[in-house]
C-alpha cells in the first residue's frame, strides 16, 4: 500500500515508529501541562464541553465532528481507511483527597486515569503533526475519539457507534489504552482475547405482606426471603459456571422498610452480575431467576429479577494484541498479563470493529490506589507510556487491519 509516496513495508514502518516515538518526547511537556489543567477542572458525564473545548484547542485540527452530545472526533492524515484511538472526556462525581498542586475543588475528579488518556491522545496527535510537517507521510488516518460517559450507565460509545462518524472515517480498527494500578508501574497489559467482562445491572424485588413488626406471624415478611436470596446468588455462580470462567455476583443495594418496628412489603436488592462469555451469562441469569422465584415462594412472597443489559465482554483482536506488542517492546515497555472483572463500554465498539484496549500500569505494590479512589493520582510519566502504547495500538491497527487488508 502506498500513500503520500510512501510504500509502507516493515521497514518504513519502523522508521516511522522511531521518528514518532522521538516526536513524542517533544510533546511531553506540553501534554502534561494539559493533563493538568483538565485534571483541575474536571466535569462529569453528559457536561464534558469545556473539557472537549479544551482538548480539540490542544489538538489543532479543526472543529471535528461533533459525536454523542459532548464528544468529537477529529482526523489526521491521509483519507482512506484509518485506524482509531479512544479516549473519554468524563470526570467522576467524587471529592478528590490527593492534596496534588492541581487537584480539583469542585467535588468532581479523574479518579479513573481519563486526563491521562487525553493528554495522552494530545501528544500522539500533535507529534503526528509534527511528523507531517517535516515531510513524513502517515500509513493511514489517525482518528482521534474524544469519548462522552463513560462513567455512567448510559454510556457514550453506542451512541458514537449510532452516529455513524467512524465508518465516515473509514475506520477500520479501534485502540484504547487505559492506566490499571493493578498492572506494575512501567508495563503494559496487551493481551489477546477477553481482558474485561460484560456487566449487567439486575434488581430483585421479593414482595410479600407487611405489618407491624412485633406480630411477624400476620405478615408475609419479605426481608428474609430476600436476604437469602442475596446469599444464594454466591452460590448460583457455583452451579451455573465453570470455575475455569470468571463471573462475579455482586448485590451493593438492599432497600426494604422505613422504620425499625415496620415489615415491609415489598424489599428490594440491586448489583451487577459480571461474566465473560454470553453462555455464562444466559446460565446464570436463568439460574438466579428460579432461586428468587422458588425462595420467595417458600416464604409466601413473589419474587421477580429484572436485567439490564450493559456492555459486552471486552474482546481484544488477536492479530492487533500480537502486533502491538512487538511495537511495545520496540518501545522498551515489557508486558504483563492482566484480565478482570472490570467493564468498560470501549468494548461495544467490538461490535462492529476489530478493538484493542491496553492497561498502562501504574501500581507499585500492595496498597496503590485503586480506581475510583479519591486519592487515586498517576505519576505524570504515565502520559508517556500512555502515549507510547496508543502508537504501539495504531501501527498494530495500521498492519493487521489496513495493510494486509489492502
Amino acid at each position: 500500500m502506498v500513500t503520500g509516496g510512501t510504500e509502507w513495508t516493515p521497514a518504513e514502518l519502523s522508521r516511522l515508529h522511531t521518528a514518532w516515538v522521538a516526536a513524542l518526547e517533544e510533546e511531553l511537556e506540553q501534554a502534561v501541562a494539559l493533563r493538568h489543567r483538565i485534571h483541575a477542572e474536571p466535569y462529569v458525564s453528559g457536561a464534558e464541553t469545556p473539557t472537549t473545548e479544551v482538548v480539540v484547542e490542544a489538538l489543532d485540527l479543526g472543529p471535528g465532528r461533533v459525536t454523542a452530545g459532548t464528544g468529537r472526533v477529529l482526523r489526521l492524515g491521509p483519507p482512506g481507511p484509518a485506524v482509531a484511538v479512544r479516549a473519554e472526556l468524563d470526570a467522576l462525581p467524587i471529592e478528590e483527597s490527593t492534596g496534588a498542586a492541581y487537584a480539583a475543588t469542585n467535588g468532581a475528579m479523574h479518579a479513573c486515569g481519563h486526563d491521562v488518556h487525553l493528554a495522552a491522545l494530545t501528544a500522539l496527535v500533535r507529534s503526528g503533526q509534527a511528523l507531517l510537517r517535516d515531510g513524513s507521510d502517515l500509513p493511514a488516518g489517525l482518528v482521534a475519539v474524544l469519548q462522552p460517559r463513560e462513567e455512567v450507565g448510559l454510556t457514550g460509545a453506542p451512541d458514537v457507534l449510532a452516529d455513524g462518524v467512524l465508518p465516515a472515517e473509514d475506520v477500520r480498527a479501534i485502540v484504547g489504552a487505559h492506566v490499571q494500578p493493578q498492572v506494575d508501574a512501567g508495563h503494559v497489559s496487551c493481551d489477546e482475547g477477553p481482558v474485561n467482562a460484560a456487566v449487567d445491572e439486575v434488581e430483585v424485588t421479593v414482595t410479600g405482606k407487611g405489618g407491624h413488626g412485633a406480630y411477624p406471624h400476620l405478615t408475609h415478611d419479605p426481608v428474609p426471603a430476600l436476604c437469602r436470596i442475596v446469599l444464594s446468588m454466591q452460590d448460583a455462580v457455583r452451579s451455573a459456571v465453570d470455575p475455569l470462567h470468571p463471573a462475579v455476583v455482586s448485590m451493593t443495594q438492599l432497600l426494604a422498610s422505613d422504620a425499625p418496628n415496620v415489615i415491609p412489603g415489598v424489599a428490594r436488592a440491586a448489583g451487577t452480575v459480571r461474566t465473560m462469555r454470553p453462555v455464562d451469562a444466559e446460565r446464570l441469569h436463568d439460574r438466579i431467576r428460579s432461586l428468587v422465584e422458588d425462595i420467595a415462594s417458600g416464604h409466601g412472597c413473589t419474587g421477580a429479577y429484572l436485567i439490564r443489559r450493559g456492555e459486552p465482554a471486552l474482546d481484544n483482536d488477536e492479530a492487533m494484541a500480537g502486533a502491538a506488542r512487538q511495537w511495545l517492546a520496540t518501545s522498551g515497555l515489557p508486558t504483563q498479563r492482566f484480565v478482570s472483572c472490570g467493564s468498560d463500554d470501549f468494548a461495544t465498539y467490538g461490535t462492529q470493529f476489530p478493538i484493542l484496549m491496553m492497561f498502562v500500569g501504574t501500581g507499585s505494590g500492595p496498597g496503590s490506589p485503586m480506581l475510583h479512589d479519591a486519592t487515586f493520582l498517576p505519576p505524570d510519566g504515565t502520559v508517556r507510556q500512555t502515549a507510547t502504547a496508543m502508537l504501539a495500538g495504531y501501527l498494530a491497527g495500521v498492519e493487521t487491519q489496513v495493510l494486509r487488508q489492502a
